[in-house]
């Protein structure tokens, strides 16, 4: 099993399941501390876990409900307590800002309040988790955030979750200049289809499922482990010379 992260830190979001839990899983395979959060799926949390442990990395589950703006301080505060609990030291290494919830509210569907709650986890909480994060994160740190090919391809369906995955862009733009003199990188992976529980419905349309490959240069759904590898990549030494990018690993979606 290869070590690039031994002796590494990690905190990902919204890591119950889908790309979230493969990333974690590939971290920890690649020898990083592993925290992960989850919000209503207690049980996925702690299979993720069980899956990390079984395998001989190393990992543990913290809730978060990051509609809430106070579940910021509150994450960082149980975080600081078990890295310092576990490894002497509250430094942080990786943070990957994964967490989602349900992005499909079309433009005639969407009410102020779906907006807000939407708008809350994909575009406000990873603000404020990087923000929380900046006097814990270690010099030579990472930083991913999770976009989607959405973001410059918008999904007339989810206007509103395109919207929010083009501030991520914005926002990882900003961050590798604001963070450059400390040897910080920034960087966005920006998956298109790929595999989940999330659109296992969606996949079960035979005919909808041939019209989106057929979107795809590649012509199939990505796989979590095929976003976690590029994700692996950035957060290895191997990714130390690339920042303020958005790498689009989405098998050629809409090219």
């Amino acid at each position: 099993m290869g070590q690039s992260l031994k002796g590494k830190t990690a905190l990902v979001t919204g890591a119950s399941r889908g790309i979230g839990r493969a990333i974690a899983e590939r971290l920890a395979k690649d020898g990083a501390m592993v925290a992960l959060t989850y919000n209503a799926s207690r049980s996925g949390a702690d299979e993720a876990v069980a899956a990390i442990e079984k395998a001989g990395g190393t990992a543990f589950a913290i809730h978060a409900d990051l509609v809430d703006p106070a579940s910021v301080p509150a994450l960082f505060e149980q975080l600081d307590n078990e890295f310092t609990r576990r490894n002497g030291s509250k430094a942080l290494d990786i943070l990957v800002n994964n967490a989602g919830n349900a992005g499909w509210v079309g433009f005639k569907d969407a009410t102020p309040e779906s907006w807000d709650t939407l708008m809350a986890v994909y575009a406000r909480a990873p603000f404020f988790i990087v923000q929380a994060a900046l006097d814990r994160l270690a010099d030579e740190g990472r930083i991913i955030n999770i976009s989607s090919a959405a973001a410059t391809k918008p999904v007339t369906a989810a206007p509103v979750y395109s919207m929010a995955k083009a501030a991520i862009n914005n926002l990882t733009h900003a961050l590798a200049a604001e963070l450059g003199p400390r040897g910080i990188t920034a960087n966005a992976v920006a998956p298109g289809y790929t595999r989940t529980d999330a659109n296992a419905a969606f996949r079960e349309n035979p005919e909808l499922v041939k019209a989106v490959e057929a979107e795809i240069a590649l012509g199939r759904f990505g796989e979590p482990s095929e976003i976690a590898a590029v994700v692996a990549f950035l957060a290895s030494d191997d990714g130390h010379w690339v920042t303020g990018q958005t790498i689009e690993a989405s098998g050629g979606y809409k090219l």
